[in-house]
């Protein structure tokens, strides 16, 4: 015989979904402390990276452009044009540069050490073989590293020589703050195309304008995602990982990062 169960009062009921509000806030709140933790401890590891001298990769994410057709600079070169060579492309020293336009890690290198380097690829010691990042777009949000890039497209269009003045210009403009996405702003990258003599023809004007490079700046992401490298700035000499930085966190001398040079290609000589 089927039991007659007495059905709940109104206390109950309210009792009831008092309890199941409870439980709903706690759920949250252990959510919302979960993505808090994650959140903080992807900051410490940029952070713990940051003064050990490297900028971590993390996902990256491409702007939305208004072109979609896949236009190659000229000077380009790899598979879709995503590598840049600088120097004597003779030399049988290949110094592979990984780099965001934006990395502020990569600026205090370029501002310690840049002579050196280039010094090194003008005198035929090696060859240059840029890779370009922009995953900082997406760790501190807008899209200066995808602009600035596309605008080194323009500048690489125009001669390596080019690719290579608009290179040092972007970093010797990088702002203060790695916050500020300056390099987002297509006034601001032609007002410093202006500072490097002969760069702003009408075409590279015209190129930065309508984004032409912007699918070509996308690709050498790709390539740069696809490399393994995690971190900028990043150098290999003969796939040989260069040391940049000494353990305070500060850029090696220009002695130091030439005789690392001159070891690393003593190294694959044996």
């Amino acid at each position: 015989m089927a039991q007659n169960k007495s059905r709940p009062t109104n206390q109950q009921r309210r009792d009831a979904a008092r309890e199941r509000m409870r439980a709903e806030r706690e759920r949250q709140t252990r959510r919302a402390s979960r993505r808090k933790a994650a959140a903080i401890g992807a900051a410490i590891v940029v952070v713990i990276a940051a003064a050990a001298g490297i900028s971590i990769a993390l996902a990256d994410h491409h702007p939305k452009s208004s072109s979609t057709a896949l236009v190659l600079p000229a000077h380009s070169t790899g598979s879709n044009g995503t590598t840049v060579v600088y120097g004597k492309a003779t030399s049988p020293e290949v110094l592979d540069v990984y780099e965001d336009f934006r990395c502020p890690v990569c600026d205090k290198f370029e501002k310690a050490d840049a002579a050196i380097v280039q010094q090194l690829a003008d005198n035929g010691t090696y060859v240059i073989h840029y890779h370009m990042g922009t995953f900082l777009d997406s760790n501190l949000g807008g899209n200066g590293s995808h602009r600035a890039l596309a605008a080194a497209g323009a500048a690489l269009n125009e001669s390596t020589a080019m690719f290579k003045a608009w290179h040092d210009e972007i970093y010797a403009n990088q702002p203060a703050s790695e916050d500020t996405d300056s390099f987002s702003s297509t006034s601001f990258l032609l007002s410093l195309a202006k500072k490097v003599p002969g760069l702003s023809t009408p075409a590279f004007v015209k190129a930065v304008q309508d984004g032409t490079y912007l699918p070509w700046a996308n690709k050498v992401s790709d390539a740069f995602n696809a490399s393994g490298v995690t971190g900028t700035p990043t150098f290999k000499l003969n796939g040989k990982a260069l040391t940049l930085f000494d353990s305070t966190g500060n850029p090696v001398s220009a002695t130091q990062y030439t005789q690392a040079v001159q070891q690393a290609i003593a190294a694959t000589k044996k």
